[in-house]
């Protein structure tokens, strides 16, 4: 075996971002897992992503899946490393990578991660400085702990169901996998949060979180109206289910979202429909009497608005700074002037895809760009880079490599 030295890092992934001075491990999967380490890897720490061999009937299927635009997106700005962890020799070197670690991030069911003894136990025997986080279905303990999950249960269980779509039309998924996506959030808030506590206390610590607590947590003041008031939330459809007038309207050819609810924005926007009356009216003329007198205002407000087009509402309502805005489909997002300004899709060169864009990350940092550095990694792109860098020569990787540890 070669003298150890420190793992080297390809020039498109060096970084000198925020987090480049953390190593982390990504034992992930699916959704929620790789949403919350892609935060890491997009602000520059080094991620190397480890993965199963896959079995050389599963090959094409594997490499086919990895040119897709989900997993493209996932998986940017990592390193990838195939490394078989139920055998004796892929552990060891897992272990040898954990050792110098600073996060290990997993989203296996509970117990799998002790099984195959990677779990935050075993690796902080190792390294007591490690930050190991984890996100489940249900949590790490409990009576459905070890219960498969997925986003959709999660938002079933949550309540998130029964809250969105229109009213008597039974429960509706949110149209993206909320509960995966705010549960990587949350982790990777967790993540930095442990970091940080690191730097003070020098121990490491286990962060965890599940899609249900996600999907809970996502629930906000539905979920305290319920714990302080014993109300239950229903499904209101596009309207807001607490303040009026908020909500979805329909126009001349179109729709509308818009927000005029407190008294002074409320009287604005009842002139600029052209119904002063409204902000009198006592059934209308304080946030009460609108909350109660809901169903009556929106109905009113819809009548009016259908005499005009999306447009001209815009224009007026913005005259006079009420929120309001059209309803985009996915194409139009990306055609308008301020997402352009923004660029929040970035352009990554991919070796067999050519030049792409992605989403990149929705916050910015200043003196940092969140520009993307690389393309998702072929499957095993970065095996002997790693290995050379742990101090193995290319005659010890090759034998790896016919073992299927690699």
């Amino acid at each position: 075996m070669l003298e150890q030295t420190e793992p080297g890092r390809e020039a498109g992934l060096a970084s000198s971002g925020p987090l480049s001075r953390f190593k982390v491990l990504d034992l992930t999967h699916a959704r929620s897992g790789p949403s919350c380490v892609r935060t890491l890897a997009d602000w520059g720490a080094d991620v190397i992503r480890i993965e199963q061999p896959p079995a050389a009937e599963e090959l094409d299927e594997v490499v086919g899946k990895r040119d897709g635009s989900d997993f493209q997106n996932l998986h940017r700005n990592k390193r990838a490393l195939t490394l078989n962890l139920k055998s004796d020799a892929g552990k060891r070197i897992f272990y040898k990578l954990a050792a110098g670690a600073d996060v290990i991030v997993e989203n296996m069911r509970p117990g799998v991660a002790k099984r195959l003894g990677v779990d935050f136990e075993a690796v902080q025997a190792i390294n007591p400085r490690i930050v190991y986080g984890s996100i489940s279905g249900f949590g790490q303990y409990g009576p459905y702990a070890e219960r498969p999950s997925l986003d959709q249960v999660a938002q079933g269980m949550s309540g998130i169901m029964s809250i969105t779509g229109l009213p008597g039309d039974g429960p509706v998924r949110v149209g993206i996998a909320v509960t995966d996506l705010v549960a990587g959030a949350f982790l990777a808030q967790g993540l930095l949060v442990a970091l940080l506590d690191r730097e003070v206390t020098g121990k490491g610590r286990w962060v965890q979180t599940s899609l249900i607590e996600a999907g809970i947590a996502l629930l906000d003041f539905q979920a305290t109206r319920w714990l302080m008031k014993k109300d239950v939330a229903t499904q209101e459809g596009n309207f807001h289910p607490t303040v009026t007038p908020t909500g979805l309207y329909a126009t001349s050819d179109g729709y509308l979202n818009l927000s005029a609810s407190g008294n002074r924005i409320f009287r604005k926007f009842a002139g600029v429909i052209g119904q002063p009356q409204l902000a009198t009216d006592p059934r209308f003329n304080s946030s009460e009497a609108r909350a109660r007198n809901r169903a009556e205002l929106n109905r009113l407000i819809g009548e009016v608005l259908k005499s005009k087009t999306s447009r001209e509402w815009f224009e007026a309502m913005i005259a006079e700074n009420i929120p309001c805005g059209p309803v985009y489909h996915i194409n139009d997002v990306f055609s308008d002037p301020q997402v352009k300004e923004l660029r929040i899709a970035r352009p990554v060169r991919h070796p067999r895809l050519g030049d792409i864009e992605l989403v990149a990350q929705p916050f910015e940092i200043t003196g940092y760009d969140r520009g993307l550095r690389t393309a998702t990694p072929s499957l095993g792109q970065h095996n002997d880079e790693i290995l050379t860098g742990l101090g193995f020569d290319s005659q010890e990787i090759g034998s790896l490599r016919e073992q299927r540890v690699i």
